[in-house]
This record gives structure tokens, sequence and C-alpha cells, in this order.
């Protein structure tokens, strides 16, 4: 009797999770200007691709549409609802940390100008935080009625400041908001991070990176042909930059790398290191290809956005003026990366709204942040003044820095921290 009792509600159960399944199929194909395509089931979730019409200007749709490229992963129309705020493309669905944490559907979002969000008009006046957060809204707005829990939004790196614009231009559309690695700059070029590079690890390590990057330079008639065969097999090529001006690019961002990516001093090359031996270590810490052609095509809509409305970060020169032939040395470089005229100038008024907004207005925002990440310098700074969080996990970098990597105590009181906002309850445990 009891084994009939419980295949019948093994039964039930199965019939309520198809159910529920066909519902979110059937919701799907309801809804104005979203297409779909369910893609296979993957950990319990129902995904799908979606195409979703957006206004190219959300003041003004006679400016015409396009089409943003988001998936959904699909749990139970009763849970939570985890909005991904990617800050460039979205090439794959996948379940982020915090999805999984709070047992939750997710919809992962590309951002405009990126991947295959991109208008047929490459106007980039409308490629802006305003724009781009309005989008966000319209897809908060779209699923409003199909998911009625509680919603959490969440990124990583510039998807993380796109979380934080998004709670400055839409306060009441997330419940908590949840930024991981998210730099909020204060000025065109992020004074934060030279001070950060100045003091970061020890005395020995600083000087350490110093000397590789004028060892770098001194050999660069060794080095440049190793740089072209490997560019040759990367199938790069170098135009809006020489190959030249993209090396000693290369060593300039190296310290910012170093950190960021969390390397270790002790295996930098000494003077007495093969060319070979340099240009592997150079390559594995600050890549020659993220400036060539290829990268900056693919990212002009970052640095546009950068040089526009989010700031950047320039190299500290003055102590490498012996050393550098090609790079100016009294310029921020962003528009120097994007591959075409700029028109536009950069505005402050954003940055400056959104940080004071933050210290005063900026509550139930969890901050996730790397005790080693160059990205923490331009970290949202601690204020008792507002009901957020603040995690800068020692130790950790850009790449790192994740719910998963905290110490027992750490993850207690993030656990805590949602739940208390969320008015759940989670388990502490984590796939």
């Amino acid at each position: 009797m009891k084994k009939n009792k419980l295949l019948l509600l093994l039964l039930f159960l199965s019939f309520y999770i198809q159910a529920q399944q066909n519902n979110i199929e059937s919701i799907l194909s309801k809804m104005s200007d979203v297409s779909y395509e369910k893609l296979n089931e993957a950990n319990g979730y129902t995904t799908f691709v979606v195409q979703i019409k957006q206004p190219i200007d959300h003041s003004d749709t006679s400016k015409g549409f396009f089409y943003q490229k988001a998936y959904l992963s699909h749990k139970s129309l009763e849970n939570p609802t985890v909005m991904i705020t990617e800050g460039y493309s979205a090439s794959e669905n996948k379940t982020y940390e915090l999805t999984n944490l709070l047992d939750a559907n997710q919809i992962q979002v590309e951002h405009r100008y990126f991947g295959e969000s991109i208008p047929d008009s490459l106007d980039y006046r409308f490629l802006n935080l305003k724009q781009a957060t309005g989008d966000l809204h319209r897809i908060r707005q779209l699923f409003t009625n199909v998911y009625s829990n509680k919603w959490i939004s969440t990124g990583i790196s510039k998807g993380g400041a796109t979380t934080i614009f998004y709670r400055y231009f839409y306060p009441n559309d997330m419940d908590v908001s949840v930024p991981y690695v998210a730099p909020i700059n204060q000025s065109y070029e992020e004074q934060r991070i030279y001070d950060f590079l100045d003091t970061i690890g020890t005395k020995e390590c600083r000087n350490k990176i110093k000397d590789f990057q004028i060892l770098i330079l001194e050999n660069r008639e060794k080095l440049i042909p190793l740089l072209k065969f490997y560019s040759m097999g990367a199938k790069v090529k170098y135009s809006y930059l020489t190959l030249r001006e993209a090396f000693e690019y290369a060593v300039m961002e190296y310290p910012f790398s170093f950190w960021q990516h969390g390397n270790d001093c002790e295996k930098i090359p000494s003077k007495t290191a093969t060319s070979e031996e340099i240009t592997e270590h150079f390559l594995s810490v600050s890549d020659l290809t993220l400036f060539s052609d290829e990268s900056i095509q693919q990212l002009s809509p970052h640095y546009y956005q950068s040089a526009t409305e989010m700031g950047y970060y320039g190299y500290e020169t003055n102590e490498f003026k012996d050393y550098l032939t090609e790079l100016p040395t009294d310029s921020n470089p962003i528009s120097l990366f994007f591959p075409f005229e700029m028109t536009e100038k950069f505005d402050g008024q954003l940055l400056n709204d959104v940080n004071l907004w933050l210290k005063t207005e900026g509550d139930k925002i969890i901050y996730i942040y790397g005790g080693i990440d160059t990205w923490t310098a331009s970290a949202v700074p601690l204020n008792d003044n507002v009901d957020s969080e603040w995690f800068i996990l020692p130790g950790k970098h850009h790449d790192n820095a994740r719910i998963e990597s905290m110490t027992p105590a750490e993850k207690k009181r993030l656990i805590e921290v949602l739940e208390r906002w969320l008015g759940i309850k989670l388990s502490s445990e984590m796939d």
C-alpha cells in the first residue's frame, strides 16, 4: 500500500514538473515581441534562447528596433528569478552560482551592441547606460507576471557594473543586486588604479614586475620576431596599432593584468632567462593579441562606453620614458582603441551621480571583490550609511572572487544577508 502511494506521489510530481515546463513554453509562445528556441534540458532546467524586440532608443521608438539575445533557464513559476546582466556578449547558456544557491530561474541577458544583439544601423549614440538598463527594465516588465517571486540581478566585472547602473536607473526592479568584481570609476582616467598598483603586494614583488617590464623593453629586438610568429599562429593582424605599438601597450598592461588575474611573483623570469622563457611568461600575463585588430573590433563597444561614460585606466609611463619609442606618454589610451573616429566626448556626470547615489541610497547590494584584483581599486567604497554588504576576499582575484571561494564564515554572512533581505530560507550547500 505504501509503495503504491509512493508511486502515485512520484507520478504526480512528474506530471506537475512536466506541466510547469510546458506552461512556460506556452507562456513564451503568447508573449509579444519575443521569439524563442527550446534548448536541451540541463541540471533540472528547461532552457531556451530567446530574442526580445527592443527599441534602439527607449524614449523614441521611431528610431527603430533590434533583437536582443537572452537565455532563459526555467525551473518553476514559484521560484525566485536571477537576472544575469552581461557586460559583453552571451555566447553560451550557463547557470551562475547565485542561481544555484537560490534554486532560482535565470534570465541571462546579452548586452546591447555585443554578440548577436546589434542593430542593423550601428549608431553608437544609443550605446549608453540609460539605454542598456532600459533593455533590462523592459525584460523585467515582460516577465513580471510570469515570475512573481523575488528578483535578484547579478553580473561579473563589466556585467557587475551593469548590475549597479541598472539598480541606479531602476531602483525598484530588483529586490537584491549582487555585483561581482565590478568597477565603478570616479573619473575618465581612474586614479585609484595607480595607487593600488603602487601599494599591492610586497615592495620586492613590485620591483620584480618593474624590472621585468624593463627587461622586455630592452630585449625588444629579440622578442618581436617571436611575437610575430605568435601573432601569425593566433591569426591576428595589427593595423589600428602597429605591432611595435601593441608590444609597448602590452608591456605597460603587464602590472594591471598581473594582479588582476592573480599571478605569482616567484614565476617572473630573471635577467638570465632565455628569450623564449621571457616571451612565454609575458604572453601568459599580458597577451599581445589584446591589442590586435580582431580584439579591438570585438571590444570596440566596450572601449566606446569607457571613453564616453564609464571611464577606464591609463598607464604610468614616466619611469619607462627612456625605453618607450612608440607610445604617447601624456594621454589616456582609451580612444586609441576604438576603430572608428570618436565623435562623442567623455561625460562624467553619470559617474558623479551614481557614486553619490550609492553613498546615500544604494541599499540591498552585495559587493564581492578580490583583495588582489586590480579592479578592486575601482570598487564601490565601504559605507555604513546604506544597508548593503561588502565582501573583499583576501588573496582572491578577478577570476576567483566568487561565493564558492568564500570561507565558511564569509559564506554564512552572505547567506544570512540574503535570507534577511529576501525573506526566504536557504541551504548553505551549493552544487
